[in-house]
């Protein structure tokens, strides 16, 4: 009788917790909600905070696909004194008074889609931003949903190509978050949106406008983020994705395909990563007579560290010492309202 009593007063708590949390039929009705995730950025532009950055993201066995042990020498006898320093001065060279870049960008992302939700549905829908690495956390983003009673998570990585060492690791941090959760809500996990009409018009309206306000140039470049050469070969498809991208914007504005290259940018490390390299290519353009370039990055939804210093600052200085003549960088999507609208077009056929 006594292991009754302690079964039923169990029984009694939990029928009480569920009523304290409002899911019972008297409580307020579980809702859906949006989880918007990026890679991340440092806290602020400094040593000390580039450090714990760098180790989190480097530790990352999607990023990195190296045996840990000797990975983990390199990261901390060899990496980690040394870059944080290097790498805050790039930082604070594209930091403003609101932040950093990608965190503002992200930011004005996650308002203006849940402005737009809003308006679609006639009710309020949360739309929360977790970053990979870095704050907010992923972990912290679904918390907020959760305390506000969203049970059915529509789940956007802002990288429209596929790649499992980010689409791939932002699903590892959720299941993580999610091994130490008691009640798992439902999860949609978009994982990739190169193909939706919407993305490729609001790449293709923003190379129109440029050409209308800039004239056209003899080349245009799509500037993707590498991966070293074996992740292809293992079966990563992100290469494929994006020589995708450049085809279907390249249709959607009317280039032709001798006005287009494809290519990679952001290597380190010794070994060969998905080529032709960026750098190396605008290099060599001045030497084969094209002294004209616009470049854009269909890879990144918001401008950042890999696009403002290595591409707007680095690629257009190597560019003009080997001979080129004029230089321009397309600014990546960011809250640009067209952006907006693809977005929440992509998000709303999951919460339909």
């Amino acid at each position: 009788s006594a292991k009754l009593f302690k079964v039923n007063k169990s029984i009694l708590s939990f029928m009480k917790y569920l009523g304290q949390t409002n899911y019972d039929h008297q409580g307020e009705s579980p809702q859906s909600g949006v989880l918007l995730c990026n890679l991340g950025t440092p806290d602020a532009p400094c040593t000390t905070k580039l450090r714990a950055y760098l180790k989190e993201f480097l530790s990352d066995p999607r990023v990195v696909e190296v045996p840990r042990l000797i990975w983990f020498v390199i990261l901390y006898f060899f990496i980690l004194p040394l870059r944080p320093a290097r790498s805050a001065k790039l930082y604070k060279s594209v930091w403003t008074n609101e932040g950093a870049p990608l965190l503002v960008n992200c930011s004005a992302q996650v308002e203006g889609v849940r402005k737009r939700l809003q308006t679609k549905y006639g009710r309020h829908i949360p739309v929360s931003l977790g970053m990979r690495y870095g704050n907010p956390s992923i972990s912290s983003a679904l918390s907020e949903l959760t305390e506000l009673n969203v049970r059915n998570i529509v789940v956007l990585p802002l990288y429209p190509q596929y790649c499992a060492a980010t689409t791939g690791s932002t699903f590892d941090a959720i299941a993580k978050t999610m091994m130490k959760s008691r009640w798992v809500p439902e999860l949609h996990f978009i994982a990739g949106y190169q193909q939706s009409p919407e993305y490729v018009m609001a790449i293709g309206e923003t190379i129109k406008t440029h050409f209308k306000e800039n004239g056209r140039q003899k080349k245009i470049i799509f500037s993707y983020h590498g991966t070293p050469q074996k992740y292809l070969e293992k079966g990563d498809p992100s290469h494929c994705f994006c020589h995708q991208t450049t085809r279907l914007v390249s249709e959607f504005v009317g280039l032709k395909e001798e006005d287009v290259l494809t290519t990679f940018q952001s290597r380190f490390g010794r070994e060969p990563w998905l080529q032709p390299y960026t750098d190396e290519t605008l290099e060599m353009l001045p030497s084969q007579g094209i002294s004209s370039v616009a470049i854009i990055c269909p890879g990144f939804s918001s401008d950042c560290l890999e696009t403002l210093e290595e591409i707007q600052v680095e690629a257009r200085d190597i560019f003009t010492r080997a001979g080129g003549s004029e230089f321009h960088y397309i600014p990546a999507l960011n809250a640009n309202p067209l952006h907006l609208d693809a977005l929440t077009q992509i998000i709303s056929r999951h919460l339909d």
